[in-house]
Parts: structure tokens; C-alpha cells; sequence
């Protein structure tokens, strides 16, 4: 279990990873991605110039040039190793050509630097070998390095760094320093961009110079551009040395003077209008002047100067230029007689004949003469060559043909066939000559273009296959796969346009528009295509079909009444039918007094508008009792059913009790709702005394009557003074009212002085008996203590005599205290 849990685990790792490789190298980057790599290399290549455009004022109309190679340093597969044919990248070390600054693998040029070398000793002999250091060339340009140029470390471009470590945030193969490399041509001033690849630019230095005439002021220019014209006529003589040069101030040697004159050949006799640039010609005529021997006339054609002496004077040699001798000019030189001597053509023998004039014949002895391969020999004549039949079956430089040639000497000549092998771009052939080693790169250069072809970047040959196409900003020109007349903007792209996201637009059932977007190529899951043929077998992917779906269902809101007419909703178009809102009904019923409390439900028009909320056939029926409310105290139900209208006139009998709650009364329901006021109080009242009681305790004089009673309580009362000894009647409300009160007199007051001293008297008499029985305890305890001695001592006993106010005390003390508190007791109800 353990082994097959483990199997599956890493089985579906595997899945993973192969899904995630098919989806990186198929699918085509996201616009964010790209748009993060451009605004990554526009900020490297802004400080890559910024330098260079500090010092020129922003000028960077000379940088183009530099700034290709870093765009390609920085391009996808646009850096290709033209030996290999192989994308250059960041980690890997290479070498820059100082001739056409083209980036090659270091391990490559090694190696093809050792080849070349190899191919061009390997025909010399052992005696030569080593004599002269023969240079090797360039794959692309064929500038030549010599021997000991062979590169053999890694460096940046500007060649200060060795092994440059890799800086996403620099250019490739860049050390991040300022370049400082002379400019070409010199001009004593330093390259001033960070190491970059490419040529330098042009010096951005300013310098102080004059035009080229010298007319015009110093002004201050670049160094690169400090040749200038000031547009003023130049003035120099011209060779002519008559006229001055008319063309615009400019570099070098004037031109030729473009004026026509006339003038006289050398010898003088013709005259011509010729230009002023070239005033001496020579005319056709010979010279015909006689010679100073006086035989003779010249021979020249159109010539200055005197004529010579005449070519037959002095000592002549014989025609084989053994004799001389000394003739008038008039007379030809004789032969000699003797034999010629001279050598033949063939360069062995000499001509047999006597002296003569004009050339030797050709050499007509028979010699044994050795072919030129050295395999057989012949008896023939000496002019004529002897090739043999025989041919060579040496192997040619190639190392692959044999020479095939007639009598080859030996020194075979290189292959004159075509080397023919596929070279490493797999397009084209190799169209050198038949050659050892590896073939050069392929020279040509391939466009690849995007899906509309208007933007194109130039590859070497063979990196069309792997390379990325370029981006292309224009708009794709394709004519829309669906039912719109235009698609939506995108921008130009391989393989299928994107899903149309306009909105449909189709016209409905209902007659309105589609607004959903457009699916006239939805990707659709294919379901129930294959059946496993059982657990073992691996379930396959869902296969999408793309196919036109039909439009969904209309979505416009209808404004939508009601069954019942009680709201107006908007619904979508497909489902706008008339509808129960869930409400109850609520139309008013026959009875007049309750709605149908049905749910929402249809009701068929009777009559008018009038009767919009009138209750229809299709409502409930009310069964409800009369709940109309009954007049004012009238405490019964109506005896009919719910109905229109006011209620019959109640006719039961009340059963109450008057105001004073004492007596029960029986009255009509009618009389009592409608009387008023005070008939209702003559009606409820028993006629009897009120039995109330007044707040100040008598009984209410009034017949039975309705609310509080009257407070003017005409009872007569008695009045008592403070002491309670003088009283007095008077009437009940006056007392209420406090308008009577009656005070104590001259005797009452003495004997309240008198019932004052009797008490302090009594309070001094309770405390000194309460001393004697404290000291009479405390005696009784020392007495106790001493009997418990061990001497046992007799207690000696001492009778206490005791006084009268302690034998009499509480006889008197007691009615005086119950009088007390039955006065303060009166004095408090008084009072209230």
C-alpha cells in the first residue's frame, strides 16, 4: 500500500510538471509581462546614456547605432552565437569582435580560431610550419586576428572587469563602468556611456574650430562633428591657376575647374574647347618633323619637345646580335651567316639556323620526354607537351575527393566542388568550396515577422524556429468570426482571435436587443464521448467544442401589474405575465366594513373605474360578526351579521350600581347612551345619604352622588387646649381650615411648671439609687471572693438598712410614666 500511495504521488508530480512545461512554452506571454520587461529596459537603457546625454545636452540622435546592440542584448534570441546557432545568455561567456562587434561563445571562437588555424598550416611542410604566424579570421566579418589575439578569458565589453558578475539591472555581459575606450577615429577623447555593446558613438565632446575654408569665425562644436561649412564660396585658385573655386565651402582638395577654353594640343597644330581642368591633350596627328638625318621624319604622334636623333644612326647588332656594325641610317643591317643560337621556346635547345630576321621556329627535335606525373616516358617532339592518360588518386586539401586529374604532378590543386553540407541554420547548404572542418555560419539573415507581417526584426538564419515573434502594436486586421461587422480592438497576434466580448445585439422574440456577450463561439464541455473500460484505465481531459449558443432568455424589466392591481413591479421580458404579489386581496366587501383576505388573486371589473376597489365574484364572503363600534357605554353586541350601515337601537336592560356602589339599578341600554350629563347622574343615583366618609373622619351629608364629596364637613367638634384642661365645640370645616384654636392659661401653665420639677426629682432620685445597688454588688462580690480562701475565713454579714424611696420607688415611678406617655400620645394626634 505504502508503494502503490508513493507511485501515485509521484505520478501526479509528474502530470503537474509536464502541464506546466507544455503551458510555458506554448502559451504566449501576458501583456502585464511584457509591459513590465519594456519599462525594465527602458530604465536600464536611461542609465545606460544618462551620461552620455548629460554632457550633450539630451542629444541623442547619435546613439542609434549603439542603441540597436543593446536592444538586441536585451531581445529574446535576438543575441546568437553565429557558430553555434545558439541564443547567447546572461551567464554564459563570450567574446565581442572588434571589427563588426558581433557576440560569439568564448569556447566557440576558441574553437574556431584553432580550427582556422589548423586549415591554414596544414599544407605546409614540416620545415615551414611554425615560420610565419598566419592570422585567423572572424566568422562574420573575416577581420583577421593574429595567433596570439586568441581569446582566452571572459570580459566585459570595455575590457576593464574579468568574469563580469551577472546584474539583472545591467546589460549583459556588462561591468556597469564607464567605457573610456578611444573613439574611432581618434580624436584624444573617451567613450563616456556605461560598457555596453556595439561601437562606441561619436564624441559628444565640445570643441573650438573654423570651417574649411578658414573664412568664418571659431565656433564651439562636437568633437565628432567638428569638421563644418560655413556655405560661403571657397576662393582657392584651381590647378587651372586662372579661375578660383566657386563651389560652398568644403573638406578636402577642390574639384577640377568645370569651365571650357580654348586650347592647343601639345605638338600646337589643333586647337579645341576643352576643359580648363585639363589643359594638356595630345591630337592624333604623327609628328612627321624630319629627323637631323635628314632621311628620316618622326614617327611620333602629338609629342613636345624636340624630336631626337634618328633611331637607325650609330652601331646596329645583326638580327641573332652575335656582329655589329656602323651604316648610314639609309642602309638595313645584313645577316651575319652564322648561326643563330638563340633559345627555343621549349628552353633546352638552341635555333640551328643561320642568322635571320623575324622569330625562331619552334623546336622540332625528338627527345625522350617523362609525362608530367612521372609514370611513363615517350619519344616525341620536344615542342609538344606529354600528358599521360593516368589519373590522380590522391585525396585533394578537402580530405575527402581524390584529385581525378590527368597526370597530376603532384601538387594536386584544391577541390573545385561545392562543399554542399547542411550548415548548423538547417535551411541552406554550404556554397564554399569543398573544405576540411567545420563550415561558416550561415550568412544569411532572416526575417521574422508578426501575424500581420508589418513588424519584422532580422535573426541570424536557423533562429526563426525557436525565437518569439516580435510584438506587434498594430491592430489585427482580421474580419470578425462571429455575427458583428467589426470586432473589438486588440492588437495583432498568432493563432485564434480572443472571444468577442460585444454584446450581442441580436434581436429577440420579444423585439428587444441581446445584451449578453456575444457566444456565437462558446467553448462548450463535451460529455459522455468516452466510455473507460474500466477502473484501471486513466480518465482522459474534457474535450470544448466551440459552438453558437442560442441567446438567453430576454432580461429588460417590464413594469408588470399585479392580479390584484396592488403594485406595478418590473420583471425580466421572458416571464412578464401577470403575477400574485402574496399581499391579501384588501377590496372591500359587500358588508362594507372588511376587506378579502385572500391572497393576491384576480378580480374580474364590474362596472366603472368608480369600482376599482370594490370586492368582485372571485372575493371571499364575509362571515364575520358586526363589529361596529356600539354607542358610548353601551357595553352589547349587535345582534345581526356584519352588514351596511348603522346598528338597530340597543333595547337590553342594564344591570349597575349607583355612585355609592350600595344599590343595584336596572336601566335601558337606550335611556342610558343617550342621555346627557346630568340626566345620566339623576339615573344612576339611589337616592339614599352618600355613606362616605370625609377626610376628617364624619360621613358624607349629601344624596348619592357621582365623584369626590364636598370637603365643607358642617360636624360640630370639641377644641381642647395643650394641656387638655379648657375645650370648646366648634364646627368641623373652621377646624380643617385653621381658622379656630384655643390656648392655655395662667393655671395651665403652673401646672406644667409643677409636673416639670416632680420629674427632674424623680430623675436625680433614679440615679442615687442606682449608685447605692452598684456599690451594694460590688461588696457582695469582694465578700464572695473572700470565702473561697484556704483559711476560710467567716464572711461577716453585713446587713444593708434600706431607705424609703427604695422600698416606695417603683409604686411611684410607674403611674407617673404612664401619665406621660398618654400625654405625649394626645399631643401628636392633637397636632395632626
Amino acid at each position: 500500500l505504502s508503494s502503490q500511495k508513493k507511485f501515485e504521488e509521484i505520478k501526479k508530480a509528474n502530470q503537474a510538471a509536464a502541464k506546466k512545461l507544455v503551458e510555458d512554452q506554448f502559451s504566449s506571454s501576458s501583456e502585464d509581462d511584457d509591459e513590465d520587461a519594456e519599462v525594465k529596459q527602458g530604465k536600464i537603457l536611461a542609465k545606460t546614456f544618462t551620461i552620455y546625454t548629460s554632457q550633450t545636452d539630451g542629444d541623442v540622435s547619435d546613439l542609434e547605432r549603439t542603441r540597436q546592440y543593446v536592444n538586441e542584448a536585451f531581445q529574446s534570441g535576438a543575441m546568437t552565437c553565429l557558430i553555434c546557432i545558439a541564443s547567447v545568455k546572461r551567464n554564459q561567456a563570450v567574446w565581442s569582435c572588434c571589427g563588426c562587434f558581433c557576440i560569439f561563445h568564448l569556447v566557440c571562437i576558441q574553437k574556431w580560431a584553432r580550427d582556422s588555424l589548423f586549415l591554414v598550416s596544414s599544407p605546409l611542410t614540416d620545415d615551414d610550419f611554425g615560420k610565419k604566424d598566419y592570422p585567423w579570421p572572424c566568422p562574420k566579418c573575416r577581420f583577421e586576428y593574429k595567433r596570439s589575439e586568441t581569446p582566452s578569458r571572459y570580459y566585459c565589453y570595455c575590457g576593464k572587469v574579468e568574469n563580469p558578475t551577472v546584474d539583472p539591472w545591467l546589460v549583459p555581459h556588462s561591468c556597469g563602468q564607464i567605457c573610456e575606450r578611444e573613439f574611432k577615429p581618434p580624436c584624444g577623447h573617451k567613450c563616456l556611456l556605461l560598457c555596453h555593446p556595439g561601437p562606441c558613438p561619436p564624441c559628444p565632446k565640445m570643441v573650438t574650430t573654423t570651417c574649411h575654408c578658414k573664412k568664418a569665425k571659431a565656433v564651439p562644436r562636437r568633437c565628432s562633428a567638428k569638421e563644418w561649412s560655413c556655405r560661403l564660396p571657397c576662393g582657392r585658385t584651381l590647378l587651372c591657376g586662372q579661375h578660383a573655386c566657386e563651389n560652398p565651402c568644403h573638406a578636402g582638395d577642390c574639384q577640377p575647374c568645370p569651365r571650357v577654353s580654348k586650347q592647343r594640343c601639345i605638338c600646337g597644330r589643333q586647337t579645341a574647347e576643352r576643359l580648363c581642368a585639363s589643359p594638356q591633350w595630345q591630337c592624333d596627328q604623327v609628328c612627321g618633323k624630319r629627323l637631323p638625318c635628314g632621311n628620316h621624319t618622326c614617327e611620333q604622334v602629338c609629342h613636345a619637345g624636340p624630336c631626337g636623333d634618328c633611331p637607325r644612326s650609330g652601331k646596329r647588332s645583326c638580327p641573332c646580335g652575335k656582329s655589329k656594325f656602323t651604316l648610314p641610317c639609309t642602309e638595313d643591317v645584313p645577316t651575319c651567316g652564322d648561326s643563330c643560337d638563340k633559345v627555343l621556346e621549349c628552353g633546352i635547345h638552341k635555333c640551328s639556323q643561320r642568322c635571320h630576321r623575324g622569330p625562331c621556329e619552334i623546336c622540332r627535335q625528338e627527345v625522350e620526354k617523362q609525362c608530367r606525373c612521372g609514370k611513363h616516358t615517350k619519344r616525341m617532339p620536344c615542342h609538344k607537351p606529354y600528358l599521360c592518360e593516368t589519373k590522380c588518386t590522391k585525396i585533394r586539401d578537402c580530405q575527402k575527393h581524390q584529385c581525378r586529374r590527368k597526370c597530376c604532378s603532384g601538387n594536386c590543386p584544391p577541390c573545385d566542388q561545392v562543399c554542399g553540407r547542411t550548415l548548423g541554420c538547417r535551411n541552406h547548404k554550404c556554397p564554399s568550396g569543398c573544405h576540411r572542418g567545420s563550415c561558416n555560419p550561415c550568412p544569411e539573415i532572416v526575417d521574422v515577422k508578426c501575424s500581420c507581417g508589418k513588424t519584422v526584426i532580422k535573426v541570424p538564419c536557423g533562429r526563426e524556429r525557436t525565437i518569439k515573434p516580435p510584438k506587434c502594436k498594430q491592430l489585427c486586421s482580421r474580419p470578425p468570426t462571429c455575427h458583428h461587422s467589426t470586432q473589438e480592438k486588440h492588437y495583432c497576434h498568432f493563432g485564434r482571435c480572443p472571444p468577442c466580448r460585444q454584446s450581442c445585439q441580436k434581436t429577440l422574440a420579444c423585439g428587444h436587443l441581446c445584451p449578453v456577450p456575444c457566444h456565437d463561439e462558446a467553448l462548450v464541455k463535451q460529455t459522455g464521448l468516452h466510455q473507460s473500460a474500466g477502473p484501471w484505465e486513466q480518465p482522459s481531459e474534457p474535450a470544448f467544442i466551440q459552438t453558437a449558443l442560442p441567446c438567453p432568455p430576454c432580461e429588460v424589466p417590464i413594469p408588470v401589474e399585479c392580479l390584484g392591481q396592488h403594485e406595478v413591479s418590473p420583471l425580466p421580458c421572458h416571464s412578464a405575465n401577470p403575477y400574485s404579489c402574496k399581499r391579501f386581496c384588501g377590496r372591500l366587501l359587500d358588508c362594507q366594513n372588511h376587506t378579502c383576505m385572500r391572497e393576491c388573486h384576480p378580480v374580474t371589473q364590474l362596472n366603472t373605474a368608480a369600482d376599482g376597489k370594490k370586492a368582485g365574484p372571485e372575493c371571499s364572503q364575509c362571515e364575520e360578526e358586526c363589529t361596529k363600534p356600539r354607542p358610548p357605554g353601551c357595553p352589547h353586541r349587535c345582534v345581526l351579521p356584519c352588514h351596511p350601515g348603522d346598528c338597530p337601537s340597543c333595547l337590553q336592560m342594564l344591570k349597575i350600581k349607583c355612585h355609592c356602589k350600595l344599590s343595584v339599578l336596572y336601566i335601558e341600554c337606550l335611556k342610558l347612551t343617550g342621555a346627557d350629563l346630568k340626566e345620566k347622574e339623576l339615573l344612576v343615583s339611589c337616592r339614599n345619604q352618600c355613606p362616605k366618609e370625609l377626610p376628617c373622619g364624619h360621613r358624607c351629608k349629601e344624596i348619592c352622588h357621582s365623584g369626590s364629596c364636598p370637603l365643607n364637613c358642617s360636624q360640630k367638634v370639641k377644641l381642647r387646649c395643650l394641656c387638655k384642661r379648657l375645650k370648646k365645640e366648634i364646627q368641623c370645616s373652621k377646624i380643617q381650615e385653621g381658622q379656630a384654636s384655643l390656648e392655655c392659661d395662667a393655671l395651665c401653665k403652673e401646672l406644667k411648671r409643677k409636673a416639670s420639677e416632680m420629674k427632674e426629682a424623680e430623675a436625680k432620685a433614679a440615679i442615687e439609687e442606682e449608685k447605692r445597688r452598684q456599690q451594694a454588688e460590688l461588696e457582695a462580690f469582694e465578700n464572695r471572693l473572700k470565702g473561697r480562701r484556704k483559711n476560710k475565713r467567716r464572711k461577716d454579714e453585713v446587713e444593708v438598712e434600706q431607705s424609703a424611696w427604695q422600698k416606695y420607688k417603683n409604686l411611684i415611678v410607674l403611674p407617673l410614666l404612664g401619665v406621660a406617655v398618654v400625654m405625649v400620645a394626645w399631643l401628636m394626634v392633637y397636632n395632626e
